[in-house]
């Protein structure tokens, strides 16, 4: 599978955030361990609402949170 076209901060916002783990990020936005672990390696592009309650949990915009590189093309 190839890498999705954007970066994120979810680990490092999970760390200043009291070393939230993947479960409880998970619970909070209403996704499971798995699939935040996935969206934080790259592996998955959540959807647009997962998307905007990750920014809400960490109090941070979108943008903040995600990165998107438009391939040249």
């Amino acid at each position: 599978m190839a890498q999705a076209p954007f970066t994120n901060d979810i680990k490092t916002l999970r760390f200043l955030a009291g070393e939230m783990t993947q479960g409880d990020l998970g619970d909070r936005v209403g996704v499971t361990r798995q699939t935040i672990a996935a969206i934080e390696q790259g592996k998955y592009s959540p959807s647009l609402e997962v998307a905007f309650r990750i920014a809400h949990v960490f109090g941070k915009p979108l943008e903040e949170v995600f990165q998107w590189t438009a391939k040249a093309g």
